[in-house]
């Protein structure tokens, strides 16, 4: 998102004070009312303060009031938009009746789903998936935190009961720490008060902290390095958006159960005015007049501030609207990795072990025909590839040569062949081939390298041998060609696992790189490689590493197409 006014509302510089953490206690330990049906309507529809929530807005009329005439009314929906970003205050409204919906991420249904444990009633039903948050929210880190696996021990603000809960989940079990032995510093508020994550921040006691994207870029000077001035924090900087991790955050609209099987016909029309609203709000012309009146309303709405226009359309652009065909793809492909079981799943873990429920409650999927809805509403386009793969071969051929790769590296992890072995077929390597499927749907918005490297040992037994220079720098080169052919093969051997289980894979989104024998395990002793000592060290050499890039910084020079 671009720095601008919506980044002063958000990050306006504060009276300075210590953050008092919060001590959080599990959902179902909260002071919550007693269970009501649901009153009368029209009924409160919840929004966030989210770019996705423009599309409900739309739908709406441009109105917090259903208007004649809109893609809601004119199905005969009525309802009263109304932000609220406190997901606690929701929970309360949502429990005691005075509305059936609930709005959040996925994380957020599943804190709601745990605090009526036992009420069949007031399961939460999830019906419709409005977005994947693609650049709004950012992991900002201080000190030596270089990648995703120095935050392990590390103490982290996070706001409690807000979006970044699965953020911070998927981050950290990616990379391979152990939850209870970090520290976090629970917020009371998001964002815009002394109380927030960026706020907790400037604690020589804190090490990073999930936070929104306006507030990431004031705590680092623009995006950069933070230099202590203005709102920012020194030395602190961007380690990972959700530009990069792009399919973590689903944000959602749920209903209560009891609502649902009796509404039923009103949500399958709310679901179809969604898909409808985010139809009409991507072919609407910026230039156009229903835009400029949308986009006062939102931000009104959003914003409270009609003047905020252009910050509200700011907010379109760190969100990725999922439509119809996203819905169907989300609640009834088995092999999509990020579909509602796997979300529903992995926030549900994430919240249990961050400590925000003593134990896992029920979300249901609705069971409604999303591809019979989808008639007349558009659900597919023609894919394109994700990422120009020569400038991504040239961001990384500059990031190898400059020695810079891992300044770049979020997660990397390795696999391993054997002597002479040319086939890295499923049956070998399924569980690697899998995870690299599921990590490149998760940070779809990074670069994935495949690396090989070679066993040295030829190269060293030449050069013992008395071979010339002539001859040792053919062996190097033949090393380095067939590390980059290996490299290769195992690409194309994910790529085709992938399309092997109706998974396919971005093929743009990988590059290949072959070292040769310049990067062994053993270590370099002078100016060759060490010679292995044990036959492990001798096939430790023989491997294929696996990076995940966050090429965020290289925007200007490496785009998505």
């Amino acid at each position: 998102m671009k720095k601008s006014l919506l980044a002063c509302l958000f990050a306006m510089p504060l009276m300075a004070k210590a953050v008092t953490p919060v001590n959080v206690q599990p959902v179902e330990a909260r002071d919550l009312p007693s269970p009501r049906n649901v009153v009368s309507g029209p009924y409160e529809l919840p929004l966030i303060t989210w770019g996705g929530d423009i599309a409900t807005i739309a739908g709406n009329g441009s109105n917090d009031i259903t208007q004649k005439g809109s893609i809601f009314g004119e199905s005969g929906l009525a309802y009263k938009l109304s932000r609220e970003d406190v997901f606690q205050n929701q929970l309360e409204q949502y429990i005691s009746g005075k509305t059936p919906f609930l709005r959040g991420s996925m994380s957020m249904i599943n804190m709601a789903a745990s605090a009526v444990k036992g009420n069949d009633d007031l399961t939460p039903v999830v019906f419709y998936q409005l977005t994947w948050s693609s650049g709004g929210d950012a992991l900002v880190v201080k000190g030596d935190i270089k990648r995703a696996s120095d935050l392990c021990g590390k103490s982290i603000a996070i706001n409690m009961d807000g979006p970044h809960l699965n953020y911070a989940y998927r981050i950290l079990s990616d990379a391979g720490c152990k939850i209870n032995q970090n520290k976090f510093v629970w917020t009371k508020d998001l964002s815009g008060t002394n109380e927030t994550p960026l706020e907790a921040l400037r604690s020589d006691k804190v090490d990073a902290a999930f936070m929104i994207t306006p507030d990431a870029l004031a705590a680092t000077s623009g995006g950069g390095v933070g230099d202590g001035s203005e709102d920012s924090v020194r030395g602190a900087s961007i380690l990972l958006s959700t530009k990069t991790a792009n399919r973590v955050i689903a944000d959602v609209y749920a209903v209560r159960n009891d609502y649902y099987l009796s509404h039923k016909v009103e949500i399958e029309k709310l679901a179809l005015g969604l898909a409808k609203s985010q139809e009409t709000l991507k072919s609407m012309k910026t230039g156009s007049s229903d835009y400029a009146k949308l986009m006062r309303a939102s931000g009104k709405l959003l914003l409270d501030a009609p003047e905020a226009s252009a910050d509200a359309a700011a907010l379109l652009g760190d969100a990725t609207a999922v439509g119809m065909g996203g819905n169907i793809s989300f609640f009834t492909d088995a092999n999509n990795f990020r579909n509602f079981e796997q979300i529903v799943s992995e926030s549900a873990e994430g919240i249990k072990q961050l400590g925000m429920v003593q134990s896992v409650g029920k979300v249901i999927k609705a069971d409604l025909n999303y591809t019979m809805l989808a008639n007349g509403v558009t659900t597919s386009s023609v894919k394109k590839p994700a990422f120009d793969s020569n400038q991504v071969a040239k961001v990384v051929e500059t990031k190898q040569k400059m020695g810079t790769l891992d300044d770049s590296t979020v997660f990397e992890f390795e696999i391993f062949f054997k002597p002479n072995q040319n086939d890295f077929n499923e049956s070998l390597y399924q569980d690697q081939f899998k995870r690299v499927t599921q990590l490149a749907q998760t940070y779809a918005g990074a670069v994935i390298t495949v690396e090989g490297h070679s066993d040295p040992m030829g190269y060293l037994r030449k050069k013992k041998g008395g071979e010339s220079v002539f001859v040792l720098n053919q062996v190097k080169q033949s090393a380095k060609n067939l590390s980059m052919t290996r490299s290769q093969q195992v690409r194309d051997s994910i790529v085709h696992y992938g399309e092997a289980h109706t998974t396919p894979l971005d093929q743009s989104q990988f590059s290949v790189i072959g070292h040769g024998i310049s990067n062994p395990k053993t270590g370099i002793c002078g100016s060759d490689p060490c010679a292995p000592k044990t036959e492990k060290e001798w096939l430790s050499n023989m491997r294929v590493v696996f990076r995940i890039l966050q090429v965020e910084a290289e925007e200007s020079a490496f785009s998505p197409l």
